[in-house]
């Protein structure tokens, strides 16, 4: 069990807090505000327990340069409405210089104050020990609840743990305790769902899950790759042709594990890659050579909902079509609808697969949606995320 904001007497001490808020902009106007809105229940608490709140972010791909167009300030802005008071903004070039550290010493209990974008500053991504002492001179303890770059060695999500002690946000102790529990002791028939394009990318996932589940559903264009090493016809079909012998190789290992292993029987098919295209319904052995797997047919949706009904616990990563164009959307929102409707625990494993539930209006409907593709990928396979490792033991 690791530390949370709730093991720390917080009155008279500073929080530094690593949230994220990489959210969409269009003209400096934030598209999409869920990425904040998450963060609000660790921010209020810390606020409300006497803590004084320095939130630190990074947005977009500034390169380790200060970019205008990647400040945080329409970040500070929405969540000063939020929260209904005001949250200091700090802009700075290099993130800590002397004005924010006076301001961060000046902070009354309750205070809340965000830094500049720590991606302004090379070191972060190198996780810079220099860059992290100054992170750290800011706080007293290290709060981290940004799951979504939890996987990534960086200065802002683990090197500052070497300064002073690191315990997690609410955020990131809902998602290692959702994907943790539901990897380590699921309720049984356990069901993983794996879409997406590249086997390569879901091989190492695919491979730790076989030893966890009893069902494996695969969708999405990776589909092909398996379709290939078993000698079907895939047409022009996306093909991971570096990964198809060890397409062919973890359909042995679910044989050897007892996991039924099971693949589209259907595909909807297109001449080429567009909503508008030429299409058509077509089974796996008989898929036209002119034409590419776009979706799951409805014989494979019927038969991978009959599944996900007998489920007790279900994780889904990976759309099963491309579900961002409307005629090829409906392999993935009939899987969605099946997640819905299913007394299962259903975990989103970020992503993709987390926008399209987002899409089909179902998001309320699921157990948990991971708010980090990467990182939950990355937890999926087994690995130790650094963001986590540094939080504090129970």
């Amino acid at each position: 069990m690791k530390k949370t904001v709730e093991d720390v007497k917080w009155e008279g001490k500073t929080a530094l807090v690593r949230v994220d808020f990489n959210v969409p902009l269009k003209n400096g106007v934030i598209t999409d505000d869920r990425r904040i809105t998450a963060a609000l229940p660790t921010i209020e608490y810390l606020a409300g327990h006497g803590a004084k709140v320095v939130l630190m972010s990074h947005l977009g791909r500034p390169e380790g340069e200060p970019k205008p167009e990647f400040t945080l300030k329409p970040v500070a802005d929405r969540l000063s409405e939020l929260l209904q008071k005001d949250v200091i903004f700090c802009p700075s070039d290099i993130v800590v210089d002397d004005k924010v550290k006076d301001t961060a010493k000046a902070l009354e209990p309750g205070q809340v104050m965000l830094l500049e974008n720590v991606r302004y500053r090379r070191e972060e991504t190198r996780n810079g020990a220099d860059f992290a002492k100054e992170l750290a001179s800011l706080g007293d303890v290290f709060v981290n609840d940004a799951f979504g770059t939890a996987h990534r060695a960086h200065a802002s999500t683990a090197g500052i743990a070497d300064y002073i002690p690191c315990v997690s946000g609410y955020l990131i102790e809902k998602e290692v305790k959702f994907l943790g529990d539901t990897l380590e002791d699921p309720d049984r028939p356990f069901v993983a769902i794996m879409g997406g394009a590249k086997v390569g990318d879901k091989i190492p996932v695919i491979r730790n899950l076989l030893k966890k589940v009893d069902y494996l559903l695969i969708g999405g264009g990776m589909t092909y790759t398996f379709y290939k090493a078993q000698g079907l016809e895939t047409g022009k079909s996306i093909i991971d042709e570096e990964n198809v012998e060890l397409a062919g190789k973890l359909l042995e290992e679910a044989g050897m594990l007892g996991v039924k292993l099971m693949l589209p029987l259907d595909s909807v098919c297109a001449k080429e890659f567009a909503n508008d295209a030429e299409r058509g319904v077509f089974k796996a052995e008989a898929m036209p050579a002119d034409m590419m797997g776009l979706d799951i047919g409805p014989e494979t949706v019927e038969a991978y909902r009959k599944v996900i009904e007998t489920a007790a616990t279900i994780v889904w990563n990976g759309p099963l079509g491309v579900f961002e164009m409307d005629n090829f959307a409906e392999g993935t929102r009939k899987i969605a609808e099946a997640l819905a409707e299913s007394k299962a625990v259903t975990v989103i494993g970020g992503g993709d697969s987390a926008a399209a539930v987002e899409k089909f209006g179902l998001a309320d409907k699921m157990t948990h949606i991971s708010t980090g593709g990467g990182a939950s990928l990355e937890f999926l396979e087994g690995k130790v995320l650094p963001g986590v490792a540094v939080i504090e033991d129970k």
